[in-house]
Order: structure tokens, then C-alpha cells, then sequence
């Protein structure tokens, strides 16, 4: 990391659209060195200390009331998670907050698979979430389902984030091109979602920041109806954060809104960046732990024991190949349906 500081300016902002009649985003920032969530001014610019910053959306499913309990479950657990668990690590280091974050998700669908259980008449319910923590220069990115984040970097717009939709299943398999993913009515076909199964795959993503990056995260109510294009040309328009997740959520309404919008952009100025080089990679990377950072502090285990669903270990292994048998099952006759479509 250079010497200097990194400064962030954040905002985010969710409106209903113009079909849906209740709201089920939830978006969150904090600041997690001081221990402050929320859109005080003291959070919408502050200095990246010690323990980090946090940006997350989340896009809940279910119906009305489970819908808005599962993204502003999963909101508040990983947020607790980490001002709780990584606050109270001896070690300070990128893999560790990045360890910590990918934890976060994977308790706060156990904490949420348990609860829907424990209620049957939230049963099902489960919710999106993309994560993006900022430690020192560095962003890390936590994704279940298909809310994204988008890094615009001078004249350009890159997505971080990759879809867990049967559609990006389709492209990366060569079935669609990406224009074709795009337009097809079955887009919104997630393949996973924080609740409803006892386990989750978590994709952890990395991107070094630089001078004047700014980051979006945003739900698929706002990602579906405006281009990537169209994310970068805003972001120049409006050097004011609140006036730029307002124009974007208005190009959305626009263009019908047919579902909730919700967006949360960060820009990051300082010292402590580096300017931007051509020779900078951005985009999609995944980020692999190494091995060691695996081991829980002696701290968290209670923690992360008590979050787990409560069934045994053969009945949730189970249970897991059941779902993934269903969907090897449902890709197949889609991706059957489809070739016929075409």
C-alpha cells in the first residue's frame, strides 16, 4: 500500500419502482473502524481506518414480509459479524478481512436457513447479497445471486461481480451471448440466494483500488434496465454521490421500474492510492484464502457454532446433493427448452 491515507465518499439509496408495492432491498454502509452504520455524515466521508469500510446490497425474495426479514437479516448479520469477529482478531491483515468477509455470508445464510425453518410461514424466503469491503487499498467482494457491483474507472465502467443466474450459466457454457442473456425473460433465474439451503458457495472477488475509482453496488432492479455505458457516463455527470444514485434510479423508473432499486456508490480519493494506469487490470478476479487464514480464532468459535443450522451433518449433506441433483435436472431441460426457442 502506498503512504498516505485513503479517503471514501458513500451514498446509497433505494426507491420502490414503479410496480412493486413494498420494498424488499435493503442496502447498508459503514464505517467499520468507528462502529458506525448508517448515512450520518461522519460515514458518508471518512477515512478507511484499521478495520475497514463495508458497502453492501442486498435483494430479498419470498413475498412481502419474508422478502424484506431475509435482506435485512442478512444485512445486519454480516455487518455484526464483522464489527464483532474481525474487531476482535489479534491479526490485521488483508487475507484475514477477506477470510472474515466470505465468513460473514456463509453465517448469515445459516442464520437465516435456520430461522425460515423455525417459522413456516417465511418458509423459502432467502435474499441476494453483494458485500464490498475496503481494507487498506484493497476491495474485496462477497456475491450470492445476481445484485452486482461495478468499478468506473476513468471514461469505463467494469463489472466486478459475476451473475449466479442460469443466464451467465448459459454464456459461460457458450449456450447465449451476452446480448442474448440480457434480453432473455428468464434472466432473473437465480441458482443461488442466501436462506434457502443450508450451505452456499460464496464468490470472493478482489480489485486493487486507485485515485478517483468509483464503486457501485446496486440490485438487478437498477443493473437490468441501464447499460454498463450508461453507469460510467453518470458517474462523470455527478460528482455528487446522492445526485448520482438519483439519476441512475431515475433512468430505472424511466425505463418502467418494474422492480425495487437500490443503489450504494463509493468514490476514493488520497495518498494512499495510487493513480490509475493503463496497465491496471479491473474487472472480474476471484480471490483465493491462503490456507492458513482458514483456522477461526478461539474467540469465534462459540459464534460460529451457535449459527449453524441446527441438523446433522448426513442429513444436511444430504439435503445439499438433493438440490444440487435439481438443478443439474432443471439447467438441463432449459437449456433443452431454449435451443428449441431459438
Amino acid at each position: 500500500m502506498s503512504s498516505g491515507s485513503v479517503r471514501v465518499s458513500v451514498f446509497g439509496k433505494t426507491d420502490l419502482g414503479r410496480a412493486r408495492d413494498h420494498n424488499e432491498d435493503t442496502f447498508l454502509v459503514a464505517d467499520l473502524s468507528t462502529g458506525n452504520a448508517s448515512l450520518q455524515a461522519a460515514v458518508r466521508s471518512h477515512e478507511v481506518g484499521p478495520r475497514g469500510s463495508l458497502f453492501m446490497v442486498a435483494d430479498g425474495m419470498g413475498g412481502a414480509a419474508a422478502g424484506e426479514l431475509a435482506s435485512a437479516m442478512a444485512a445486519d448479520l454480516i455487518y455484526r459479524h464483522m464489527i464483532t469477529a474481525w474487531a476482535g482478531d489479534s491479526t490485521q491483515n488483508a487475507a484475514r478481512f477477506a477470510y472474515r468477509m466470505k465468513e460473514a455470508v456463509e453465517l448469515a445464510n445459516a442464520r437465516i436457513y435456520s430461522y425460515a425453518k423455525e417459522h413456516p410461514e417465511v418458509r423459502g424466503m432467502g435474499t441476494t447479497v453483494t458485500a464490498a469491503g475496503v481494507y487498506e487499498s484493497d476491495l474485496y467482494v462477497t456475491q450470492i445471486g445476481d445484485s452486482r457491483a461495478y468499478l468506473v474507472r476513468g471514461s469505463e465502467a467494469i463489472q466486478l461481480t459475476k451473475d449466479q443466474s442460469l443466464m451467465q450459466r448459459l454464456v459461460d457454457a457458450g449456450e447465449l451471448t451476452e446480448d442474448e442473456a440480457e434480453q432473455s425473460e428468464r434472466r432473473n433465474i437465480i441458482l443461488q440466494a442466501l436462506g434457502p439451503d443450508p450451505r452456499v458457495k460464496v464468490d470472493l472477488t478482489h480489485q486493487s483500488l486507485r485515485r478517483g475509482d468509483t464503486l457501485i453496488v446496486c440490485s438487478d432492479g437498477l443493473s437490468g434496465l441501464v447499460r454498463r455505458e450508461e453507469f460510467a457516463e453518470l458517474a462523470r455527470e455527478h460528482a455528487d454521490l446522492p445526485a448520482l444514485c438519483s439519476a441512475l434510479i431515475d433512468l430505472a423508473n424511466g425505463r418502467g421500474g418494474p422492480d425495487n432499486i437500490t443503489v450504494v456508490t463509493a468514490r476514493f480519493e488520497g495518498a494512499g492510492l495510487p493513480e490509475a494506469d493503463e496497465a491496471d487490470g479491473v474487472g472480474y478476479s476471484t480471490y483465493q484464502l491462503p490456507p492458513d487464514t482458514a483456522e477461526p480464532d478461539a474467540n469465534t468459535t462459540t459464534e460460529v457454532e451457535s449459527l449453524q443450522p441446527r441438523t446433522s451433518n448426513s442429513s444436511s449433506t444430504l439435503e445439499h446433493l438433493r438440490s444440487l441433483g435439481l438443478i443439474v435436472v432443471i439447467l438441463g431441460v432449459l437449456m433443452l427448452l431454449l435451443k428449441v426457442w431459438r
